[in-house]
C-alpha cells in the first residue's frame, strides 16, 4: 500500500507541469492561474469558518507571515514555472531546475541559520547543479527556439521557493497547515485575480481544453498532490516525502516526452541520472546536517511537522 501510494503521489505531484503545459496553448498563466485558485479559495474559506478552532491564537502578524510565505512559495513559484513552461521550456527542465530546491536550501542551511553541513553535502549540491545545467543545456539545444533568459525564470522560481521555506524555518508560531493552505490559496486567488484583471485576461477562453487543464490541475496537482502528500506524511515521515520529491523530475521528463514530444535525448539522461546521484551523496553525507531545512517548510528532521510544501 506505501508504494502504491507513493507512486500516487509522484504522479500527482508531477501532474503539476504537465497541466501548465496542458494550459499552456489556450489561455495565459495569470487567466489560468486566476482560475485554478479563486474557486479553490472560496471553498477554503468555507471550511476556515467551520474549523474556526484552527485559527484561535493567530495573530494578525502570524497572517501576514503566511501570507508573504504564500506570495513567495506559492505565487512567486508557481508564476514562474508557467511563465516558463508557456515561453517554451520544457516540463521536464523546469521541474528539474525548481526540484534541486532542497539541496540549495540544505547548504544554505549553514550560513542563513548557522545549520552544519558537510562537504559532502556541499560536493552534492554542485553535482546537482551541473545536471542541473546538463539537461538546461540539452533543452536549449534541441531547435526549439527558447530564448537563453527563459531558462532563468524557474530559477527565479526556485529561490523564490527556498526565500519562503527560510523565513518559514524562522517563524516561531505553529500554524496548522489547514490554516496556510487557506492563507496562501486565499493570497494567491487575490494575487492572481488582480494580474489577470490588469492584463485584460480575466475572462476564461471558451475552448474545453481550458476547463480540462484546470480541473487537471485541481484534482489531481492540488486535492491528489497535496492531499497524499500530508497522507505519507503522517504515515512516514518528511524524510520520505522530500525523497519522493527528487523523482519528480525525471517522472515530468518521461511524461512531457511522452505526451507532448519534448526532447529527452542521452545527455537529458545524462543530466537526470547525475541530478539523482547527488541527492544519494547529499542523503549519505547528512549526518548533523540531516537538521538542515527541507522544501517542505523548513523542518529539520522529523521532529516538527512539516508545513505547507511549493507546489507545481
Amino acid at each position: 500500500m506505501n508504494i502504491l501510494l507513493s507512486l500516487a503521489f509522484v504522479l500527482c505531484w508531477s501532474s503539476g507541469f504537465i497541466g501548465a503545459k496542458l494550459g499552456a496553448g489556450s489561455a495565459s498563466a495569470p487567466t489560468i492561474l486566476m482560475w485554478r485558485f479563486l474557486p479553490l479559495a472560496v471553498v477554503l474559506v468555507a471550511v476556515a469558518v467551520l474549523l474556526r478552532p484552527a485559527w484561535r491564537g493567530l495573530t494578525a502578524r502570524d497572517v501576514t507571515r503566511q501570507a508573504v510565505i504564500g506570495v513567495l512559495s506559492q505565487s512567486g513559484y508557481l508564476l514562474s514555472v508557467y511563465y516558463a513552461i508557456q515561453l517554451g521550456v520544457s516540463s521536464g527542465t523546469t521541474a528539474l531546475i525548481d526540484g534541486v530546491q532542497p539541496l540549495v536550501a540544505g547548504a544554505l542551511a549553514g550560513p542563513l541559520l548557522g545549520q552544519y553541513v558537510s562537504g559532502r553535502q556541499w560536493a552534492g549540491l554542485a553535482l546537482g547543479l551541473s545536471g542541473v545545467a546538463v539537461v538546461t543545456l540539452a533543452d536549449a539545444a534541441s531547435g526549439t527556439g527558447v530564448a537563453w533568459w527563459a531558462y532563468a525564470i524557474p530559477l527565479l522560481g526556485m529561490l523564490s521557493l527556498v526565500a519562503a521555506t527560510f523565513l518559514e524555518s524562522r517563524s516561531r508560531s505553529r500554524v496548522a497547515p489547514s490554516v496556510s493552505l487557506t492563507v496562501h490559496c486565499a493570497t494567491s486567488a487575490v494575487l492572481f485575480s488582480v494580474l489577470a484583471l490588469g492584463a485584460g485576461a480575466a475572462t476564461p477562453p471558451a475552448e474545453p481544453g481550458f476547463w480540462i487543464a484546470v480541473a487537471w490541475l485541481v484534482g489531481l496537482s492540488t486535492f491528489g498532490g497535496y492531499g497524499l502528500y500530508w497522507l505519507i506524511l503522517k504515515r512516514s515521515g518528511v524524510t520520505k516525502v522530500n525523497t519522493l520529491m527528487f523523482l519528480m523530475a525525471p517522472v515530468t521528463a518521461v511524461w512531457g516526452a511522452l505526451m507532448f514530444g519534448e526532447p529527452f535525448g542521452v545527455q537529458t539522461t545524462l543530466g537526470l541520472a547525475v541530478c539523482l546521484t547527488a541527492v544519494v551523496v547529499v542523503h549519505r553525507g547528512g549526518g548533523r546536517g540531516d537538521q538542515a531545512v527541507t522544501a517542505s517548510g523548513g523542518e529539520p528532521s522529523e521532529h516538527r511537522p512539516a508545513r505547507s510544501p511549493g507546489r507545481a
